[in-house]
């Protein structure tokens, strides 16, 4: 019997871990897939990572490093290149590798850190022919900076998230024509200092409210035909433009890696891919957590590590028995707000909110709202979809509440 078990070695199950271990558990095992750990952060060499965290600038395997010395500092064991292949209610994990081969490990608790994957291309349905050169931005990523492998010379990009825009500047900087970043919504769906970054300061041309409508090629991609969509995201037939190119990034979500939550029977959140949580990270399963990407899609890795040291902390708690359970406080979203994480409250303690909107608004206020009366206003100049929100929300806010309700109120 293992007092905690952490699928995923990633920032957020490092985490977890020494978040974990700093507040009285010893016996904990982190499970990851990979031949080591840092999860995504190992391909990520650009800067920009351990801002809120550290206070500094950082590279994806600068940050890391950090959480990798605290695990080895606390004597947390690793099993690398370890498939979980499936986890029951009753917290029974079973997974395999080479050295062990299929074996079992009882835990009292077990964190989901499991992160995402992106969304490939059979998911669009895009018409045309299936030719070489088209690659996931992520899989571009891990051959260009851990690989020095260059995926192609004449460059377009499909979506305008993250890594998409940061592959924009990449395959730019190693010496390719980037053609243009196509982006289905009319916003991008990234943070505004990598379209600022990454596009504005290479010139790389960004067309808002355009999709593929078609690939070109045999044997390899030749080009793609775009056209700009209505306001119900149709392709205008009457707009398209040829572009000829030998690759094409896809850039066009995140999907949470959450096979193994359904098998646990979670509740899960249509809207975030990730399971049902309260304020401490716990699922509807008892003693099963969730944090990170495989719980809702963030940002910022600095997110990713304080929501799950929540985790960490909490299932160190559910371990020793002080868990508390003092309310049921139900938590949705409003007008202009797609989710809220978490998703219920069970504690009357200071509870932060994160959620993203739907939509680019200008002047807003951000409110909370108590069993239907606003309790707490915040304003803001402009939110947009690529950018998490957060919100405190007090603990006089919960007391006899039964729902609270995060919107938005735009100034007319």
């Amino acid at each position: 019997m293992t007092d905690l078990v952490i699928i995923g070695g990633g920032p957020a199950g490092m985490s977890a871990a020494c978040a974990a271990y700093e507040s009285g558990i010893s016996d904990i095992m982190i499970l990851e897939r990979e031949e080591s750990p840092g999860g995504i952060l190992k391909q990520c060499i650009h800067n920009g990572f351990g801002l809120h965290r550290f206070g500094e600038e950082l590279t994806g395997p600068e940050y890391a490093w950090r959480y990798e010395q605290k695990v080895r500092e606390y004597n947390i064991p690793v099993k690398t290149g370890t498939m979980v292949l499936s986890v029951s209610p009753e917290k029974k994990v079973v997974a395999t590798n080479s050295e062990d081969g299929i074996f079992e490990i009882s835990a009292k608790a077990i964190i989901l850190a499991m992160g995402c994957r992106e969304r490939p291309r059979g998911a669009l349905m895009t018409p045309g022919t299936r030719p070489a050169g088209i690659y996931t931005a992520g899989a571009a990523q891990k051959f260009v900076n851990m690989k020095g492998l260059m995926p192609g010379r004449e460059v377009v990009i499909l979506g305008s998230g993250d890594i998409g825009l940061i592959m924009a500047r990449r395959m730019t900087l190693e010496g390719a024509k980037v053609k243009a970043v196509c982006e289905l919504m009319p916003y991008s769906g990234g943070l505004a200092r990598n379209i600022e970054q990454c596009l504005h300061d290479f010139d790389i041309p960004l067309k808002l409210s355009h999709t593929i409508v078609e690939i070109h090629g045999r044997e390899r991609l030749t080009g793609v035909t775009i056209a700009r969509v209505d306001e119900n995201r149709k392709p205008i037939l009457e707009t398209k433009e040829y572009i000829s190119c030998d690759t094409l990034l896809l850039s066009v979500g995140l999907l949470p890696e959450n096979e193994l939550t359904l098998g646990i029977g979670a509740t899960m959140d249509g809207v975030t891919g990730g399971a049902v949580v309260d304020g401490a990270r716990q699922t509807d399963v008892p003693g099963i957590f969730a944090c990170g990407n495989v719980l809702h899609v963030h940002d910022l890795v600095d997110f990713v590590s304080e929501e799950a040291e929540i985790a960490g902390r909490s299932a160190a708690a559910y371990i020793k028995g002080d868990m508390k359970k003092e309310t049921e406080i139900k938590v949705q979203a409003g007008f202009g707000v797609r989710y809220t994480v978490p998703q219920r409250i069970c504690e009357n303690k200071d509870t932060d909110v994160f959620f993203r909107v739907g939509d680019v608004y200008r002047r807003v206020k951000m409110v909370v709202y108590k069993d239907g009366e606003a309790v707490y206003t915040k304003k803001k100049q402009k939110v947009a979809p690529g950018e998490m929100e957060r919100i405190t929300i007090k603990e006089d806010m919960l007391l006899d509440a039964k729902t609270i309700t995060v919107a938005l109120e735009v100034e007319q």
